[in-house]
């Protein structure tokens, strides 16, 4: 909103001005009463209001959290250059600095919502946070109620919940409940090295802009390494050969990021598993689920992967034992 405060000037307009108007600014120095010095008019145009038309606040525990904001609702119309409705989503200040954080979003970056709905992935400290959610919408414009979803990321069937929320179709799941095979993840981060990660959700610098340049997936239970297989996109078109899991699929050393990823399961065993993976990139955002060997690559050419999302699953968990245990 623009104020009637005087437009700054800048010292060559002051040097410009008359010898007299500089006597005058010395004698109101010396106590004369100053001249009125005119105020930039601002007329009631300028001066767009908005209206709060829903606030809602929704405290969350430690962990990593994805919050769908639904479309919002009332008549759409521009002030002063902004699209309402709109709803912004703030993060009150913590005192300890340890509070919720907001690591990304989509289809848009940033805080703010359009009018269609939008997704912000948040991650909180150890000792919870609370996230507000406030629509504006035009000038008398009647209260609504927020469409919020809120869902944990970091769990089982995490990235399910997130293709939901995205809107984006998962096609992840084969059977109600599949068993989810554990998993160990290698990921080699720039400025970080190498890091080591339980295959548990989301794994990496998500919304944190470090590139990850090599990455290894090495399942714990029932299925051998090789019975996963990786592969790595790189920038300008390079990409590596199907790598068994395991071993490290990427660089390191060379400063080359991974643009993309694939993964899938060896053919004497994808009657019974099947691998899902999403990634988190610079500036596409999270991806769409891919699964068995499927590319996650970015809309944007040569976009760097930051973190990544894989789930292995057991189709058969629920009505056959391990074979690799002995029958009773």
């Amino acid at each position: 909103m623009r104020t009637t405060a005087e437009a700054p000037r800048s010292p060559a307009a002051a040097s410009r001005e008359p010898a007299a108007a500089r006597r005058r600014g010395g004698a109101a120095a010396a106590g004369a009463p100053p001249e009125p010095v005119p105020a930039l008019a601002a007329s009631s145009a300028d001066a767009a209001s908005v209206s709060v038309t829903s606030v809602r606040m929704l405290r969350i525990d430690e962990g990593l959290y994805v919050l769908r904001v639904g479309e919002l609702s009332g008549p759409a119309t521009e002030l002063s250059g902004i699209n309402v409705p709109a709803a912004y989503v703030s993060v009150p200040f913590a005192g300890d600095g340890n509070g919720v954080e907001i690591v990304a979003s989509f289809p848009h970056r940033g805080a703010w919502v359009r009018r269609s709905g939008g997704t912000l992935v948040l991650r909180s400290a150890r000792a919870g946070g609370s996230v507000l959610v406030t629509a504006y919408g035009a000038p008398a414009a009647p209260q609504t109620s927020l469409s919020l979803d809120l869902r944990r990321l970091d769990g089982p069937g995490s990235l399910d919940d997130l293709a939901v929320a995205a809107g984006a179709p998962s096609g992840t799941r084969t059977q109600a409940d599949p068993h989810e095979v554990p998993t160990e993840v290698l990921l080699h981060i720039e400025r970080a090295g190498d890091r080591l990660f339980p295959g548990r959700g989301w794994v990496g610098a998500l919304g944190r802009r470090m590139r990850i340049e090599a990455f290894s997936i090495r399942p714990t239970e029932r299925l051998a390494p090789a019975d996963l297989e990786m592969k790595g996109y790189l920038p300008n078109g390079g990409e590596t050969p199907w790598i068994p899991g395991g071993l490290l699929c990427g660089t390191r050393g060379r400063g080359l990021p991974l643009i993309g990823f694939a993964l899938r399961i060896t053919p004497q065993r994808a009657d019974r598993f099947e691998v899902s993976y999403q990634g988190s990139f610079f500036a596409g955002g999270i991806s769409e689920p891919q699964q068995n060997g499927s590319p996650c690559r970015a809309a944007q050419t040569d976009d760097p992967l930051e973190a990544i999302n894989v789930r292995i699953t057991d189709k058969q968990a629920e009505d056959a034992s391990d074979p690799s245990e002995p029958a009773g």
